[in-house]
């Protein structure tokens, strides 16, 4: 996986069967050999019943974005949305990522440990629309935020920027509603643009990237956030606003404003990703 993670976010599976995954038998990883077909086809048709209500909490979010977005539209006022896009892990890729986390084949387990398995991307334009976007989709009753990832006040190692949210929704299914995690990354156009070319450049190097090609990302990366600060400016001038308003406002000063959490860990942008 790229720093970015930017593989396959507009691609959904639409094979389902009825079934949550919840009383599904437990597996344990150790006594099966994902090199039989047989065993890898058991398993895999316990995922897909499990991954169900993912796929739907993809669907309410992109619902829940749009509606935001023809909001706006109607109103006239300045939508922070440029695309929102989904994608859902299939079942080779979690099996794959049970083994390297060394994840039992519980289902509990899956679910509180892998918590990448459904994904929503929003891109903006601005800095500011990010943690605008942010505070649309937090300040809902019915979501919960799980874990933040704030890689635009700290970005990564090699220079990348998004902010990164876990949130936790009611998928409201026949048996009643389950809580499922879904990944939010929100980032602007420019580091959008970065992520995609990174994504590519470890996909034809099979993640052996040249350390030159290394240099040469983390340069772009850099100039994407120059770009992104001067385009805020401008953006800032042009509704009228000074150069000392302070548009980056942190995941931390978020919180601090009075909204509380009913789950929230804040990590810095260092964190371990897989």
């Amino acid at each position: 996986m790229t720093a970015s993670d930017d593989s396959e976010y507009d691609t959904l599976s639409t094979e389902w069967v009825d079934a949550t995954g919840e009383g599904a038998p437990a597996f344990d990883l150790s006594a099966i050999d994902l090199s039989k077909s047989e065993d890898r086809h058991e398993l895999r048709e316990v995922l897909t019943r499990f991954l169900m209500p993912y796929k739907f909490a993809i669907d309410e979010v992109t619902t829940r974005l749009n509606i935001l977005q023809e909001e706006f539209v109607h109103t006239g006022e300045y939508n922070p949305i440029e695309h929102v896009s989904g994608r859902l892990k299939d079942p080779d890729s979690i099996m794959e990522k049970m083994q390297r986390r060394n994840v039992s084949g519980d289902l509990s387990a899956v679910r509180s440990e892998i918590t990448d398995i459904a994904g929503v991307r929003v891109v903006c334009s601005f800095i500011s629309d990010v943690y605008r976007v942010f505070e649309l989709i937090t300040s809902q009753d019915d979501v919960s935020v799980h874990t933040v990832k704030d890689y635009i006040a700290r970005p990564k190692e090699n220079g990348y920027r998004s902010l990164h949210v876990i949130l936790e929704l009611p998928v409201h299914l026949s048996s009643g509603p389950v809580k499922t995690l879904v990944e939010l990354q929100i980032r602007t156009i420019a580091m959008d643009f970065w992520a995609s070319l990174e994504h590519k450049i470890y996909y034809k190097y099979d993640r052996e990237v040249p350390d030159k090609l290394l240099g040469g990302l983390r340069d772009a990366a850099e100039q994407a956030g120059q770009l992104d600060a001067s385009m805020e400016w401008l953006h800032i001038a042009i509704r009228g606003g000074d150069r000392g308003v302070l548009v980056r406002r942190s995941t931390d000063a978020l919180l601090a404003s009075g909204r509380k959490f009913e789950r929230i860990a804040l990590e810095s942008g260092n964190a371990n990703e897989s």
